[in-house]
């Protein structure tokens, strides 16, 4: 009898051991092949722009002051970071107003958006369209009306005072510029081309083949995902060949394999050694993809995170996410906005592939689109922290007041499933 436990023990760890490994290989395949390939064009196309116009789209910003916070609207809906980044140093330089940095943060979606528009493009349709209208609200009224950020301002000096010199969020209200904020030197947004932080005569040339490698599965990976939307997002058997599946497997371990070379050691020796900041222009066109090849590698890390962060816990554990989520009732799309207030992509892509999963409802991941700031707060906390508190505060608002309305309404009034909304096989 013991033997015979013993081995019904051995067999379930060998048939978990092996379902956790084919989990691990298909999520590093479908990361890179569903969502960072479109991630790729979506940077390069945006950074392209940005090189081609040699920062003209920023002066233009600029010089248009009364279209500041539906500009900023504008630039933060644009998927990933970037957009929103090139922002945050207008404000330190007191060119653009606080509710244009409110209206900027609440737009951004970061690079959770690229998760979401792959795998649920009617879902970020919806989502995005209201963080848009609530980022253009918020912003003018801000500027208009103040909306309490006076009292806010006053609240948070007394937990962490400005990083400026008497740099606060309402010297800003109604007005479009601030010389408070005026900031001597480079800004947080790169306006040259990071160089290398480390030499090699071995991984500097062979960092810049596997960016060249990178570009040629990022194509072909292009490809393929067109295919695999074309056919209705299908099961893809995890196989090795020339045909679509054997394609699809090998296209996307190399691309997400090469994607971890350039992320953790090949941008020490290509340059763009910090990820998720965003410069004004670009010296070169070749500097311009290698830019978008390594934003893109720090969205592939993360995706996988994210893929396996909802996985693994699922198979381990036999978890119903959904039913969780259904229990939790209005305070899914609350969590989801506190889930915002943390800054950077990784937790938000994470929550993205939850819904792209049919884990969470979808008040909360427009929650937290609404909410979350990406890496576009990282510039303004360094130069100035208490804006950078208070624009998080004014960011969290709408998202909790829409998220909990959406939770209420959603299905009863619109008639739409709350779960898999927008999901492309769902």
């Amino acid at each position: 009898m013991a033997g015979e436990l013993s081995a019904l023990v051995l067999t379930a760890d060998g048939l978990l051991s092996g379902a956790l490994v084919e989990i691990f290989v298909a999520s590093v395949r479908d990361g890179y092949v569903q969502v960072s390939a479109f991630v790729a064009v979506t940077v390069l196309a945006f950074s392209y722009v940005q090189y081609k116009t040699r920062g003209a789209l920023v002066e233009r910003l600029e010089a248009n002051r009364r279209y500041q916070p539906l500009v900023g609207a504008l630039m933060g809906l644009t998927p990933g970071c970037g957009g929103a980044i090139v922002m945050m140093p207008l404000y330190i330089r007191g060119t653009v107003s606080f509710g244009t940095v409110v209206a900027t943060l609440i737009a951004t979606a970061g690079d959770s958006a690229f998760v979401i528009l792959a795998l649920a493009p009617e879902a970020a349709l919806y989502a995005y369209a209201m963080a848009f209208g609530a980022a253009i609200l918020s912003g003018y009224a801000i500027d208009r009306f103040g909306m309490g950020v006076g009292r806010v301002d006053r609240a948070v000096s007394r937990i962490q005072p400005a990083a400026t010199d008497g740099g606060t969020a309402a010297s800003v209200v109604g007005r479009s510029s601030n010389p408070a904020h005026e900031y001597d030197g480079e800004t947080p947004a790169h306006t040259h081309e990071s160089g290398p932080d480390r030499e090699s005569a071995i991984l500097t040339p062979l960092s810049h083949a596997v960016h060249v490698a990178w570009w040629f599965a990022a194509v072909m990976a292009l490809g393929l995902g067109i295919t695999y939307l074309a056919r209705g997002a299908p099961e893809v058997p995890l196989t090795i060949g020339v045909d679509f599946a054997g394609l699809f497997t090998i296209v996307g371990i190399t691309g997400t394999t090469l994607s971890f070379y350039l992320y953790l050691v090949g941008r020490h020796y290509i340059g763009e050694g910090q990820v998720g900041r965003a410069r004004e222009s670009f010296a070169s066109l070749y500097g311009t993809f290698q830019h978008a090849a390594m934003e893109t590698s720090f969205v592939t890390v993360w995706v996988l995170v994210a893929y396996l962060a909802y996985e693994y816990p699922v198979a381990l554990f036999e978890l119903d996410i959904a039913a969780i989520a259904a229990a939790a009732g209005v305070l899914a799309p609350v969590g989801g906005a506190l889930l915002g207030l943390i800054p950077g992509c990784g937790p938000q892509i994470v929550l993205a592939g939850a819904y792209a999963q049919g884990g969470i409802p979808f008040s909360a991941l427009v929650a937290n689109a609404i909410s979350q700031d990406g890496d576009a707060l990282f510039p303004l906390i360094a130069i100035d922290k208490k804006a950078a508190i208070i624009a998080s505060i004014y960011t969290t608002i709408p998202a909790l007041i829409i998220g909990v309305a959406l939770h209420f309404l959603w299905g009863p009034v619109f008639g739409l499933e709350s779960f898999g909304f927008g999901v492309l096989g769902g």
